[in-house]
């Protein structure tokens, strides 16, 4: 008989890993808090320089809005150029009842007027619609000379 020898026998290996570190629950809080502070500073940075803008410049907000409008008029008739209109909002009726132009106002329309083009419009914004056009008539502006108190003038 033969001795055979013996193989040595070997445990399969393992890896052993270490054990998954748990994140605590109150750095998970600390951090969701830090995201939110910086956040909130980013925004209250954001509006504190759009309110020193408009401190500056307190007619900027209206002119924005009034270059819009023009734009919106703008793409449905052609509009004079050469000058700014004056841009009116209208919050009550009753003033303009008989009068032809404003039949088909109603409160939150916007009357736009051209002074030098004496051109009137009538325009609702929620339906982005030209309601009216008008001729505009302004009476001269030249004063009334002034009258002589005293008659007996030598």
């Amino acid at each position: 008989m033969a001795i055979e020898p013996k193989q040595p026998i070997v445990a399969p290996v393992r890896t052993v890993r270490p054990p998954a570190k748990r994140v605590k629950p109150s750095i998970i809080v600390i951090i969701v808090l830090a995201v939110l502070a910086a956040a909130s500073t980013g925004v209250a940075i954001y509006y504190f320089a759009q309110y020193q803008d408009l401190a500056k410049n307190p007619n900027k907000l209206v002119d924005n809005e009034n270059k819009a409008l023009i734009n919106r008029v703008g793409a449905l008739m052609v509009l004079p150029t050469d000058e700014t209109p004056t841009i009116a909002t209208i919050t009550d009726l009753a003033p303009f009842k008989g009068q032809p132009f404003f039949a088909n106002a109603k409160v939150g329309f916007k009357v736009i007027i051209y002074t030098n083009a004496k051109r009137a419009i009538l325009y609702d914004p929620a339906l982005n619609k030209i309601v009216e056009v008008a001729p505009l008539n302004i009476g001269s502006n030249t004063p009334a000379p002034a009258m002589n108190a005293n008659t007996n003038a030598p």
